[in-house]
């Protein structure tokens, strides 16, 4: 597995080994020794989630405020544009968004440690997107930034086009409005 740091602390993506011929591929999608020797990231994954969109969708930006999520992400269908948000207010990158492509075709995953925020865009014709949690899904504890919030200014791909948003998403908080971490 490669490692590559972003500018934001913490935050890794990784490109696992994938063999692959005119058969198909091979990928150890997670081994718990390899990510940690190669992340140094020691916290146990305890649940995992898949969601499936259409193009156009615009999950996020979500966190927990508390139960805070650290997030292994990836695609294995179709293409997102992933964000991630530093909302860890005693760090130096705090408020600082970085963006990649994540593809059934390029296997990237990317870490995302908790106190960020995260969302993605579907940017193929539907995206199966999946995810493993180092904590539980607690909904009296998670919050939303707004994606479209000024003073982030995310450079979404969306081709002119309004992100179909669920209603939690639309009512998402300015950063300069959310309770954030220490």
């Amino acid at each position: 597995m490669k490692v590559f740091p972003t500018p934001l602390d913490g935050l890794l993506l990784l490109e696992p080994k994938v063999f692959g011929d005119s058969r198909g591929f091979f990928m150890e999608s997670w081994n718990e020794a390899v990510f940690r020797a190669a992340t140094g990231v020691t916290l146990p994954f305890i649940q995992d989630n898949h969601s499936r969109s259409a193009r156009g969708v615009l999950r996020g930006l979500h966190y927990q405020i508390e139960h805070a999520q650290g997030k292994l992400v990836r695609v294995v269908r179709g293409s997102v544009y992933d964000v991630a948000v530093d909302l860890r207010r005693s760090s130096k990158t705090f408020g600082r968004w970085f963006g990649t492509e994540l593809s059934e075709d390029n296997h990237r995953q990317l870490w995302v440690p908790p106190g960020f925020g995260h969302g993605f865009l579907v940017t193929s014709e539907t995206a199966d997107f999946l995810y493993k949690t180092t904590d539980y899904y607690a909904p009296a504890h998670e919050r939303c930034i707004l994606w479209s919030d000024p003073a982030l200014g995310i450079r979404w791909p969306l081709a002119e086009l309004a992100p179909a948003l669920s209603d939690k998403d639309r009512q998402g908080r300015l950063l300069a409005e959310a309770e954030v971490f220490p």
